[in-house]
C-alpha cells in the first residue's frame, strides 16, 4: 500500500510562520511534520509515500527532499506539484498513475498522527467501502467535522456544530480503494474531500468511521503547533 501526504495550501491560519516555510515543513520536536509521517507510515511497512505540494513551494521542498535522503532506510518518497491549488482533492489526479489499483492510505500534512494503521487497514478491507476515516476523539469536537453514524457507516458529516452528537472527529488520515476517483469531477477548478467525495460516499452507503486510540495533533495554528510541541 502507497500513501499520500496532502501539503499544498497557504497555512494562514499559522502565519507569519508560514509566510517563510510551508505549514508541512514547520518542525516538531525539529523534525517537519512530513518527517514524522512518513516515521508513522514507515512504523507500519509502507515504504513508498508521495507528498503533493504546490508549485509555489518547490525550492522549500526540494531543499527539504535533499536533507531527508538521509533517511532513505524509511522508504522511497517522492514530491509532485500542483501548478495551482485546487482543493483538497484535485491534485490527487497527478497521481492517479502513480498510484495504481490499489487501495493507498491519504492524510492531511498539517498534523501529526499515531495509531495502529494495520488495524484500519484490515478494518476497511472487511468492509464494502470506498473510503474509510479514522474517528479520533478530541475535548473540542465542536472545532472539527463531526460525522453521524449508523454503526460503523458514516451517513453525515456535521461541520463545527455547536453541539457535537459525540466527541468523534474527522482525523484527516483515511484509506481509499482507487474507485474514489470516480467520485471526483476533475473538471472543475477545485475539489475537496470533504465538500465533494465525502457526501457522494455517504449517500451511497460506502463510506466508513472507525475509532481508534492514538496520538493525534492539530498543527494547523499558533496555539494548536505549540501544544503539539510541548506534548509530542
Amino acid at each position: 500500500m502507497k500513501a499520500v501526504i496532502l501539503a499544498g495550501g497557504h497555512g494562514t491560519r499559522l502565519r507569519p510562520i508560514t509566510y517563510e516555510i510551508p505549514k508541512p515543513l514547520v518542525p516538531v520536536k525539529k523534525k517537519p511534520i512530513i518527517g514524522h509521517l512518513i516515521d508513522f507510515f514507515h512504523t507500519h511497512g509502507i515504504e513508498k509515500t508521495a507528498i503533493l505540494a504546490g508549485r509555489m513551494h518547490e525550492n522549500d521542498f526540494e531543499k527539504w527532499r535533499e536533507a531527508w535522503k538521509g533517511e532513505e532506510s524509511h522508504g522511497n518518497v517522492e514530491v509532485f506539484y500542483e501548478e495551482t491549488p485546487r482543493g483538497t482533492f484535485g491534485g490527487m489526479e497527478l497521481l492517479r498513475e502513480w498510484l495504481g489499483n490499489e487501495p493507498f492510505v491519504l492524510t492531511n500534512g498539517d498534523e501529526l498522527k499515531d495509531c495502529n494503521l494495520k488495524e484500519l487497514q484490515e478494518f476497511h478491507a472487511g468492509h464494502d467501502g470506498v473510503g474509510t476515516i479514522w474517528l479520533t476523539e478530541v475535548s473540542n469536537a465542536h472545532e472539527y467535522g463531526v460525522p453521524i453514524l449508523d454503526g460503523h457507516t458514516i451517513t453525515e458529516f456535521l461541520e463545527k456544530p455547536e453541539n457535537p452528537p459525540s466527541n468523534f472527529i474527522n482525523s484527516g488520515l483515511y484509506i481509499f480503494d482507487p474507485e474514489v476517483f470516480d467520485y471526483a469531477d476533475f473538471s472543475r477548478n477545485e475539489v475537496s474531500i470533504e465538500r465533494d467525495i465525502f457526501p457522494r460516499l455517504a449517500r451511497e452507503g460506502k463510506l466508513y468511521g472507525h475509532k481508534l486510540e492514538g496520538r493525534w495533533y492539530d498543527c494547523g495554528n499558533l496555539e494548536r503547533w505549540e501544544k503539539a510541541i510541548k506534548e509530542w
